[in-house]
C-alpha cells in the first residue's frame, strides 16, 4: 500500500472513519480528537486524496470500498464502527452490504442511496464537464466553498482547502464517476447493522429526500 496514509490512534474499540470527495484523513481532525479518548480511530486518506494525494486513485465506489477492507483486515480487525462522509458514506453503505455483521455500528454522514445525487448543487455530468474546463485549480476553489453556508470565509474552510490542494484532475475526475455510476439504493433493506443518519438542513449537496430514503428504508 504505498504511498497510502493512515492515521491509527488511540485506544480500545475500532472505529473506523471515512471521507469524502475532495477530503482527507486531517478533515476528521475534532472527531478524532474527541473520539480517540475512548476508541481506537483508523482515519485513512483515500488514494489520491489528501495525504495519499501520490497514490493511484479508484474510480468505483466498490472499489474504495475493497481499500477499506483490506485496511481493516491487515490490522487484524474483526468488528468495528464505521463513519463515512457524502462519497464516504456510499463507500460506507458498499462496506456494510460486503462485511455485514462486522461492522456493528454504521453512521451515514451526509450521504445518499445514489451517486448521481437528485437535488445536488450541481449534477455530477456537470461537474465532470465543469472540471474539465475550468481545470482542477478553479474547481477546487469553487465547490468546498459550497459545502459552508460562510463559504471561503468559514474558520473551518481551510480544512477543505488544506485536503484538496494536491488532488490531481485524473483524481477528481475518478470519483465524480465512481458516485455517478453507484447506486445503492436495492441494497438500503438489507443494511441490517444498527444505523444513524446525520444531516444538515442546509446542505446543498444532499437535501432532506436523500435523507429521508436511507431513513425510511434502512430497517
Amino acid at each position: 500500500m504505498s504511498n497510502i496514509f493512515i492515521d491509527d490512534n488511540g485506544s480500545g474499540y475500532p472505529f473506523v472513519f471515512v471521507h469524502g470527495f475532495l477530503g482527507s484523513s486531517e478533515m476528521w481532525r475534532y472527531q478524532k480528537e474527541y473520539f480517540k479518548k475512548n476508541y481506537r480511530i483508523i482515519s485513512p486518506a483515500l488514494p489520491g486524496f489528501g495525504e495519499s494525494f501520490k497514490a493511484q486513485s479508484l474510480n468505483s465506489i466498490n472499489d474504495m470500498a475493497k481499500f477499506i477492507i483490506n485496511i481493516v483486515e491487515q490490522k487484524n480487525i474483526d468488528k468495528f464502527y464505521l463513519i463515512g462522509h457524502s462519497m464516504g458514506g456510499m463507500i460506507v453503505q458498499e462496506i456494510a452490504k460486503i462485511l455485514g455483521d462486522k461492522v456493528e455500528k454504521l453512521i451515514c454522514f451526509a450521504t445518499s442511496s445514489i451517486g448521481d445525487i437528485p437535488g445536488r448543487f450541481e449534477t455530477m455530468d456537470e461537474s465532470i464537464l465543469r472540471l474539465k474546463d475550468e481545470g482542477i485549480k478553479k474547481f477546487i476553489d469553487r465547490v468546498p466553498a459550497k459545502w459552508f453556508v460562510k463559504g471561503h470565509d468559514d474558520k473551518e474552510y481551510y480544512l477543505c482547502e488544506n485536503a484538496a490542494k494536491n488532488v490531481s484532475e485524473e483524481t477528481a475526475n475518478n470519483a465524480l464517476h465512481a458516485m455517478k455510476n453507484w447506486n445503492g439504493f436495492s441494497n438500503l433493506k438489507n443494511i441490517k447493522n444498527k444505523t444513524l443518519i446525520i444531516w444538515g438542513d442546509k446542505d446543498v449537496s444532499y437535501n432532506y429526500e436523500q435523507v429521508e430514503t436511507l431513513n425510511k428504508n434502512i430497517p
